[in-house]
């Protein structure tokens, strides 16, 4: 700010633009700028709008562009496979220190089938891409779901979750790894868990209402609900789109779709899915955090699910034309620059007018 309002010193377009101490915090600025002032201040950008009170420029929903998008997809196909293949490695030299005889397999993979987890998801996407009926608008990591909170699988919290993207109007899948798709599996080493049979239905309701779809032993389910952000749904999203405006007549939260609610900070996978900025504009664009009280004791307890509802305009720098009059666009270029300890919707808006 106090660069451009000495560079433009004495200048008409800085008339209303004065120098501030380094140490001054900076209060937003709410009042429109006129058509050929320079504008350097903070701003609170409309969280209904996505307008800056300033310069009345839109910002934008910055996604992935298509070869990106193709680049997530075929990226998560090899890390299935690499991933597969390091853990079949890992646990068939388990296997032969315990046996003390060398057991040999198909590059680690038992089953004898090349690129086993590749083609098992290959398979999904294929089926998101070709099923009919209504599009998923929500993607639901179901096992971070049900052990959200607990030491246990308890598909009450999956049915919370459900019903409550039901009666938001979007239309959910669960993706949960097949051993928890049974009624009694291996949590974890030395201990079994069994399902009770209220669980047991809900699983079974989940999957006859095609609401389910049940990770392969031995693969990784997060691959799975990661491409079905990255998926066309081709057949059944019929050519429309499924991201959500401003404004929504439904009142359905604006954004892209489908979203992906998990509380899974993919620490493991962003560094090989994409670079830094682009994996950044890729969760904030699908990503949904969520909390609420576990289902420890009563089941019949009525919960409220809090959501961290995923961007719905770009936590980045971005330049969008000004809009002074709300109908003509003048051509001066507004910028926006995103402060790390501002509020999240507060931007640092600079506009250099046309002279």
């Amino acid at each position: 700010r106090n660069g451009l309002a000495a560079g433009f010193h004495g200048m008409e377009p800085a008339r209303n633009l004065a120098q501030v101490p380094y140490d001054c915090s900076l209060a937003p600025v709410e009042d429109m700028a006129f058509e050929d002032e320079l504008v350097a201040c903070r701003v609170s950008i409309d969280s209904n709008s996505t307008s800056c009170p300033r310069t009345n420029a839109r910002l934008r929903l910055i996604l992935l562009r298509e070869e990106q998008r193709v680049h997530v997809h075929d990226t998560l196909l090899d890390m299935a496979d690499t991933q597969f293949e390091a853990y079949e490695t890992k646990m068939n030299n388990k296997r032969n220190k315990s046996s003390k005889v060398n057991v040999k397999s198909n590059n680690g993979n038992p089953l004898g089938e090349e690129n086993y987890a590749g083609k098992h998801l290959e398979g999904f996407a294929t089926w998101l891409d070709e099923r009919e009926g209504s599009p998923f608008s929500a993607i639901v990591d179901g096992a971070n779901v049900a052990y959200y909170g607990l030491g246990s699988i308890n598909y009450h919290q999956i049915k919370l979750m459900v019903t409550a993207l039901e009666e938001m109007g979007e239309t959910p899948l669960v993706v949960i790894p097949q051993k928890y798709a049974q009624r009694k599996f291996y949590l974890r080493q030395g201990y079994v868990q069994e399902l009770p049979q209220v669980q047991v239905d809900i699983l079974e309701d989940l999957e006859n209402s095609g609401k389910l779809y049940k990770v392969p032993h031995r693969c990784l389910d997060d691959y799975y609900w990661m491409l079905s952000s990255v998926s066309n749904q081709t057949v059944s999203r019929n050519g429309a789109t499924l991201d959500v405006g401003l404004n929504d007549d439904g009142g359905r939260w604006a954004g892209t779709r489908p979203m992906l609610l998990t509380n899974d900070q993919m620490r493991d996978h962003k560094l090989e899915l994409l670079e830094p900025r682009l994996f950044r504009r890729w969760s904030s664009c699908h990503i949904v955090n969520y909390h609420f009280p576990p289902f420890r004791n009563d089941s019949s307890e009525e919960r409220e699910i809090k959501f961290s509802i995923a961007d719905f305009f770009s936590n980045e720098i971005q330049g969008n034309p000004s809009n002074i009059d709300g109908e003509n666009d003048h051509g001066a270029i507004a910028w926006h620059f995103p402060v790390s300890d501002w509020d999240k919707n507060d931007r640092m808006c600079v506009r250099i007018p046309r002279i």
